[in-house]
C-alpha cells in the first residue's frame, strides 16, 4: 500500500474514531444483551484505550441475534490503567458472580486483546475463560508509542516490561484468535500472533475494521473455533 492509500486510510480512520467517541457516552448497554442460550459461553466485551463497549456494538448485536449473552464490567472508565491491574480488576469483579456454565469468551478490541491474554493467564481457569478473540491488537506492541506522552499509550512499546511478559506466555496462544485488516495505522507491527488463530479481513484501519460485516463474520468464525477447541468445563455451574 502505497503512501497516498496510507493517507486515506488514517483518514478515514480518524473521522470514524471521532464519530464513534461522540457517540460512546450517550450509548447505554442494553439489558437484553444479558439474555441468551446458557448453552453457550457469555461474552465479555474488553474495549481499547479511551475506548467503551459502544465501539463494538455492532458485533455485539450479532452475536446476541445469534443467541449469546453479552456481558461487560463497569467502573474500568476508559481503559486508562495499565494491563496487569486491569486484569486483576475485572478477575475481582467477574469473581463475585457466578460461573457460567459454558464459560466466557473475550471479545476484545485493540488493548482489550492484550487484557484479554493477561487475564486468561493469570486468571483463566479461576473464571473459565476459554479463549480471546481480538481485533487489531498490538500483540508485538507498536514502536509509535515512543513518539506519544500519554503513559497509557507509550505502554504499548514492544519492550515494554508487560508486553515482552504476555509474548513469553506463547502456550496460550493456540486460545486465542487475531483479527486484522492489511493496513493499521496504529499498530504497523500488525496484529499477527505466533501460535494463535489468525484471520485477516479486507478492512484497513485500526476502527473502521470494527464497523465491517466481514468482521462481524470473521469473529462468528473465530468463535466456532474455540468452541470446538475448548469443551466447557463441566464442573462449573450457572446459577444465574
Amino acid at each position: 500500500m502505497n503512501i497516498f492509500r496510507r493517507a486515506g486510510v488514517l483518514l478515514a480512520d480518524t473521522a470514524l474514531a471521532v464519530t464513534l467517541h461522540v457517540r460512546a457516552p450517550f450509548q447505554r448497554f442494553p439489558r437484553r444483551f444479558r439474555n441468551g442460550d446458557p448453552r453457550l459461553p457469555v461474552i465479555l466485551i474488553l474495549p481499547g484505550v479511551y475506548e467503551t463497549w459502544a465501539f463494538l456494538e455492532p458485533i455485539a448485536e450479532r452475536l446476541h441475534r445469534a443467541g449469546y449473552r453479552i456481558s461487560i464490567v463497569r467502573g474500568l472508565g476508559y481503559n486508562l490503567l495499565p494491563i496487569i491491574e486491569t486484569a486483576q480488576r475485572l478477575a475481582r469483579a467477574l469473581g463475585r458472580g457466578p460461573v457460567p456454565s459454558a464459560g466466557r469468551i473475550v471479545l476484545a478490541h485493540s488493548k482489550g486483546g492484550l487484557i484479554g491474554k493477561q487475564l486468561m493467564v493469570a486468571h483463566g481457569e479461576a473464571l473459565q475463560i476459554r479463549g480471546v478473540v481480538a481485533i487489531a491488537s498490538p500483540f508485538a506492541g507498536s514502536k509509535h508509542a515512543r513518539y506519544i506522552l500519554d503513559p497509557s499509550l507509550r505502554a504499548f512499546l514492544p519492550t515494554n516490561s508487560t508486553i515482552v511478559g504476555l509474548g513469553r506466555h506463547a502456550e496460550f496462544n493456540a486460545r486465542i484468535v487475531s483479527i486484522y485488516g492489511p493496513y493499521d495505522p496504529h499498530v504497523t507491527e500488525g496484529s499477527h500472533l505466533a501460535g494463535g488463530i489468525n484471520l485477516p479481513v479486507p478492512i484497513s484501519g485500526h476502527f473502521r475494521i470494527l464497523r465491517g460485516i466481514e468482521t462481524r463474520d470473521a469473529v462468528e468464525r473465530a468463535l466456532a473455533e474455540i468452541l470446538r477447541a475448548t469443551p466447557p468445563n463441566a464442573s462449573a455451574r450457572d446459577t444465574r
